[in-house]
């Protein structure tokens, strides 16, 4: 990298030889290297081992690792969701203003972006029914996490067990934990009974020494939860925090989740605007206007300026970046802006109705979904009788796991729950490819 050094440095880190001998000077050591503890066998050895090549040939060589991805109609569901995202969403979110992935720390030149941020916390405050949205995090898992830690703030008397459903998504246990592993808290699972929480179960296990009920709904079985008043009740008479996990397009139809007692909302928003990603998502983040100092990451607040003309500007972030380490809530360093522009702008141009329509067809779908699947011989759908958003689980006759791989060779990619339950995500499906993958698995099934 000397190559790239100019007489001011490199373009990255602007020292002279002369500023870098005098700072080694300094502190007492010779050189740079000095500085560092890093093992002999990770240390860069002056090469990266990369051979130059030209634009074209990396073009050639990466389409050539693509191809080798199976190309399979995905009705895995679980978090991921395949789903239309209307081309304006491209368009808008891809002007130049607005394309970073950076989060905008300078207010007075990123009114436009600030305000975007604004409406998506106004369109989860709106539909959580809490006072307090922040703008946005990683995704579903950081934002359960962040739960955890502020309900122990929040109860730093008594309590350390944070109460989760055995049912949980792939990982966000294990996210969760992570995120508790420097806090005296400890994570435990309550039973389910046929898709929804073991209500008198989870009455048995708590105590004072609970400090957050988690519950979603819908479930990641896809089930509506029925008894979210009873379960809010439950946490407030233990003294314990109720978070409920939920998704923007679903809250536009379910129970507000003020209304059942909800004290923290959490979910993936990247519903809206985000096709599956494989990675990259977005965690939605409410709360009750009480915590607002409590709450983590940024919030995007609106004011006027001294012209009175209205204005955007990060109101509140509570991290130790820019608040005493000791009254810091989290370390969280960035969010999800762009991912939030991108929500904002589908939930826009859907509007309170179309936003509403969207919810109703992902309950109209998965019914009419699984509704055909039972006409197949070998399957019976849904397993739980409840009322579904999205997805649903199937029964097999034949051995699932067999049943899913076959599947694979027909180019459907499905989850598989057990010997003989599979998972179906009807959202993944248009018309024609409903037939078609209706066929398929009539031919594995039997």
């Amino acid at each position: 990298m000397s190559g790239h050094h100019t007489p001011r440095g490199s373009p990255f880190a602007p020292h002279t030889a002369a500023d870098t001998e005098a700072m080694l000077d300094a502190v007492g050591v010779e050189t740079e290297a000095e500085l560092f503890d890093i093992p002999e066998s990770v240390r860069f050895d002056g090469e990266f081992g990369i051979e130059p090549r030209s634009e074209r040939v990396i073009r050639e060589e990466v389409a050539g690792t693509l191809e080798k991805n199976d190309d399979l109609v995905e009705l895995l569901g679980r978090g991921h969701y395949s789903h239309y995202v209307p081309s304006l969403v491209d368009h808008l979110s891809l002007r130049s203003e607005f394309l970073t992935s950076y989060t905008q720390y300078q207010p007075e030149v990123t009114q436009g972006f600030l305000q975007a941020l604004f409406e998506y916390q106004s369109l989860l405050v709106e539909l959580t029914g809490l006072g307090v949205a922040n703008c946005s995090m990683y995704d579903a898992a950081t934002a359960l996490g962040e739960a955890a830690t502020l309900a122990d703030r929040l109860r730093q008397t008594s309590g350390t067990r944070v109460l989760v459903p055995e049912q949980l998504a792939d990982g966000r246990r294990e996210v969760l934990e992570n995120y508790v592993g420097g806090t005296a808290l400890t994570v435990e699972a309550y039973p389910m009974d046929d898709g929804n929480v073991d209500v008198e179960a989870l009455g048995n296990s708590l105590d004072e020494s609970a400090v957050m009920v988690y519950a979603e709904n819908p479930t990641v079985r896809g089930c509506v939860e029925e008894s979210l008043e009873a379960i809010g009740d439950l946490a407030h008479d233990n003294d314990a925090l109720f978070c409920l996990g939920s998704d923007p397009v679903s809250l536009a139809l379910l129970q507000e989740p003020a209304s059942v007692g909800a004290d923290v909302v959490v979910g993936a928003a990247d519903v809206l605007g985000l096709p599956t990603s494989y990675g990259m998502g977005m965690g939605l983040f409410a709360t009750r206007e009480e915590y607002v100092r409590q709450v983590p990451g940024r919030l995007v607040g609106a004011s006027t300026d001294d012209t009175g003309r209205r204005t955007y500007t990060l109101t509140l972030q509570t991290r130790e970046q820019h608040i005493r380490r000791e009254r810091a809530t989290s370390n969280i360093c960035t969010n999800q802006a762009w991912v939030a522009l991108r929500a904002a702008i589908h939930a826009a141009s859907l509007g309170p109705d179309g936003l509403a329509d969207l919810a109703k067809e992902s309950v109209t779908d998965a019914k009419e979904l699984a509704d055909r699947v039972t006409e197949v011989v070998g399957v019976k759908a849904p397993v739980h009788d409840r009322h579904h958003v999205r997805e649903f689980v199937a029964h097999t006759d034949q051995p699932a796991p067999a049943v899913a791989a076959d599947l694979e060779d027909e180019g459907y990619a499905v989850h598989v729950l057990g010997e003989h339950h599979i998972q179906l995500n009807a959202s993944a499906l248009s018309d024609h490819e409903t037939d078609d993958f209706l066929a398929a698995l009539a031919e594995v099934a039997r």
